[in-house]
C-alpha cells in the first residue's frame, strides 16, 4: 500500500517516494523555483518532526483536514479544509520566522490542491490517530474548563524553579498544555493548565504542601477561576504545548501585561497559605544547591514521603544543563517532540486509573524509596546529600591576569562569595569561599574546567571550612580580600529573581541596567576590547536591556569578568550574567 498525493506515490514509510521518485524531485524543484498560487496544501520546508508537530503547526490557523510528513527529505505538507486558513499560515511564516527542532521552518502553497492518502494503509492510519490527537489537545487547550488550571506559588524559594522542572512534575498526574510564569509581589508563581480536571484534581491532591527540593521550594496550590491560559510567546517564562509556532519574544512586557489583566478580573481565587510550611530550617548540609536545578537522568527522583520532596537537586548534570533531559530537541521542550528522541515523562495511565495509581504508589512507597536511595547513591555520588564544605580550591590560573577581584565576579555568578585567597607560594591557585556549601557546589558544577584568560581552570572542593585572612600588620600583597559586605552579591535578598537566571557560561552575556542615553555603539566599544563581537540587539520592549554574543565562551568570560558593574552614567552600573537565549 502506498500514500499518494495528487497522483504522486508515496513509500509505506512516508519519508520518500515509490516508483516516482524523479518525478516528486522535479516537483520538488518547481515548487521552490516558481511561487505557487495559493491552495488548501501548504508545503514545508527544513522541518525535522513528529507527526503530532506537523499537525500542530498548521492547528493555530485553522482546521488541518489531511497532512504528510517525508522525514527524509525533511518536508511535509498540510492540507488545510479552506484556502484563507493555508494563506494565513503561508503570511505568517514569511513575516516571522519559526523554529522548530532549532531549525527554521519555511512554509509556501504547493502547487496540488489537495492531499490524497489511502485510508487502508496503515501509516495513513497512524497519521489519523495523530491527526486526531494533536486536533483534540489544541482544541482542549484552546477551550479549557473549570478546574483544569492550577494556580501554584513556590515559597521559600531558596533555588530556581523553571518551568521544565514544572513540567516534569505535574505531567506525571496528566496531559499538561500550558505554563505560564511571574513573580507577583515578591513571590514566585506559575499557571498550569492540565488537559482535564482529573489530572489537576490528582496534580493537587499529592503535590500540595510537598517540596521541590528537600526541606524548600514548598508547592501551594489551589484552583484558578480562569477556564484557559493566554500564552503569547514560548520561551524560559510561559509555553504552549500545543502551539510550536509561538516566537520565543525578547521580553516578557505583553505576558505580563495579560497576567495583569488577569489578576484585576479577579479570575484567581486567593492563595491560602499552609502554616505548617511557613518556616523552615535551613540545613547547612542537607539543603540543595544553589543555582540552575541540574538535569535529571529519565525520570526524576518522585518522593511523596519519607524524604518529602519531589526532585533531587544533586543528580547528575548533563552537559546543556536541560531539566528536560531525554526530549526533542526543541528550543521550548516541545513534550511531543519527534520520534528521534525520547519524550518527557508523560502520564501514561487513563484518569480513571489515576486515583488507583497514586493510592498504590503511597502504598509501596517506604520499601521503593529505600531500595531507588540506595542504588542511587551506588550509581550516583551526587545524589547524596552535600557533603563538601563552603570553601573551593580553584587551580591552573593564569598568574599574571587573575586578581581577587576577578575571582569574585566570575564566581560570583553562582553564589555570594566572602573571600578569596590566591596562595602566596602558589599564585597559580586560590581558595574561595562561599555564603554556604550548596553555593561552592553549585560553582564548582558550572565552571570545573572552563577556559579563564587562556588558561582551562580545575575547581575541586577544599577541606577548610573558611578563608583566614591575613593577621594584623601583615600583608600579603594584596593577595586575600574580604567581600563579605560587597554590594555586589547576587544573591543576598530571599527570592531575588537572579536564582532564575543561573546558567553555565556561554558565548551570549545578558546586559542590564542600561541608560537610555548609551548607544549600540558605545557598548560595542566597550566589549570589543576582550574579544570579537558576532552579535548584538536590544531588547524591544525594555532598552534597559540587551544581548550581546562573543565569538567565543573565553572571550565572554574575559567580557563578564572585565565589564559586571562598569559605569555607564552617574549612577547607573551594568550588570552582566551568562545567557541561555540565542541570538
Amino acid at each position: 500500500m502506498k500514500r499518494t498525493f495528487s497522483g504522486d506515490e508515496f513509500d509505506t514509510n512516508a519519508d520518500g517516494l515509490g516508483n516516482s521518485n524523479s518525478q516528486m524531485t522535479d516537483i520538488a524543484k518547481k515548487s521552490r523555483s516558481e511561487p505557487a498560487l495559493p491552495s488548501r496544501v501548504v508545503h514545508l520546508r527544513n522541518i525535522e518532526a513528529s507527526e503530532l508537530e506537523v499537525v500542530q503547526l498548521g492547528l493555530p490557523f485553522g482546521r488541518v483536514t489531511n497532512f504528510l510528513n517525508l522525514r527524509k527529505k525533511a518536508q511535509a505538507f498540510l492540507e488545510f479544509d479552506a484556502t484563507d486558513s493555508a494563506k494565513q499560515m503561508v503570511d505568517y511564516f514569511t513575516s516571522m520566522p519559526a523554529m522548530l527542532n532549532g531549525r527554521q521552518v519555511f512554509a509556501q502553497f504547493s502547487n496540488h490542491g489537495e492531499l490524497r492518502t489511502d485510508p487502508t494503509n496503515r501509516t495513513n492510519q497512524q497519521a489519523h490517530v495523530a491527526l486526531v490527537q494533536a486536533t483534540d489537545l489544541y482544541e482542549t487547550a484552546q477551550k479549557g474548563g473549570p478546574n483544569c488550571v492550577l494556580r501554584v506559588s513556590i515559597i521559600n524559594l531558596l533555588f530556581p524553579v523553571t518551568i521544565d522542572v514544572l513540567y516534569q512534575i505535574f505531567s506525571k498526574f496528566g496531559t499538561v498544555l500550558k505554563i505560564i510564569t511571574f513573580t507577583k509581589n515578591d513571590k514566585f508563581q506559575a499557571l498550569i493548565q492540565s488537559k482535564d480536571p482529573t489530572g489537576a484534581a490528582q496534580a493537587k491532591l499529592q503535590l500540595h504542601g510537598q517540596n521541590i527540593y528537600n526541606g524548600c521550594c514548598t508547592l501551594q496550590i489551589e484552583y484558578s477561576k480562569l477556564h484557559s491560559l493566554t500564552v503569547k510567546f514560548n520561551n524560559d517564562k510561559s509555553r504552549d504545548y500545543t502551539n510550536p509556532t509561538l516566537p520565543s519574544g525578547e521580553g516578557t512586557i505583553p505576558q505580563q501585561q495579560e497576567l495583569d489583566r488577569m489578576h484585576s478580573n479577579a479570575n484567581l481565587l486567593p492563595l491560602q497559605r499552609s502554616s505548617s510550611n511557613e518556616d523552615y530550617r535551613y540545613d547547612y548540609y542537607t539543603a540543595p544547591t544553589r543555582g540552575r536545578p541540574p538535569s535529571t537522568s529519565g525520570t526524576p527522583s518522585y518522593e511523596m514521603q519519607g524524604g518529602n520532596h519531589l526532585m533531587s537537586p544533586l543528580q547528575a548534570t548533563s552537559a546543556a544543563y536541560n531539566p528536560m533531559a531525554g526530549t526533542a530537541a526543541s528550543p521550548y521542550g516541545h513534550p511531543y517532540g519527534s520520534t528521534h528522541h525520547q519524550a518527557p515523562p508523560m502520564h501514561t495511565l487513563p484518569p480513571s486509573h489515576a486515583a488507583a495509581a497514586a493510592v498504590h504508589m503511597h502504598a509501596v512507597h517506604h520499601q521503593a524509596h529505600q531500595q531507588q536511595h540506595n542504588l542511587s547513591v551506588q550509581q550516583n555520588p551526587h545524589m547524596m546529600p552535600v557533603q563538601n564544605g563552603p570553601v573551593i580550591l580553584v587551580s591552573n590560573l593564569n598568574e599574571d591576569m587573575t586578581t581577587p577581584e576577578s575571582l569574585f565576579t566570575l564566581f560570583g555568578v553562582y553564589g555570594d562569595v566572602h573571600r578569596v585567597k590566591i596562595l602566596f607560594n602558589k599564585k597559580d591557585s586560590a581558595l574561595i569561599q562561599f555564603a554556604t556549601p550548596q553555593q561552592a557546589a553549585v560553582a564548582h558544577q558550572n565552571l570545573d574546567h572552563i577556559t579563564m584568560f587562556g588558561k582551562q581552570i580545575k575547581v575541586s572542593f577544599s577541606k577548610h571550612q573558611f578563608v583566614q585572612m591575613p593577621k594584623d600588620g601583615t600583608s600579603d600583597m594584596g593577595l586575600t580580600k574580604d567581600f563579605t559586605n560587597s554590594p555586589l552579591h547576587r544573591f543576598k535578598k530571599p527570592g531575588s529573581k537572579n536564582y532564575n537566571n543561573i546558567f553555565p557560561p556561554g558565548t551570549v552575556l545578558h546586559l542590564s541596567n542600561i541608560p537610555n542615553e548609551t548607544s549600540e555603539e558605545e557598548i560595542r566599544n566597550i566589549f570589543s576590547q576582550y574579544g570579537k563581537i558576532k552579535r548584538f540587539k536590544f531588547f524591544e520592549k525594555d532598552r534597559k536591556m540587551a544581548l550581546i554574543e562573543m565569538e567565543t565562551i573565553e572571550e565572554a568570560i574575559a567580557a563578564l569578568i572585565n565589564t559586571h558593574n562598569y559605569r555607564l552614567a552617574d549612577s547607573m552600573h551594568l550588570r552582566v550574567s551568562f545567557s541561555k537565549s540565542k541570538l
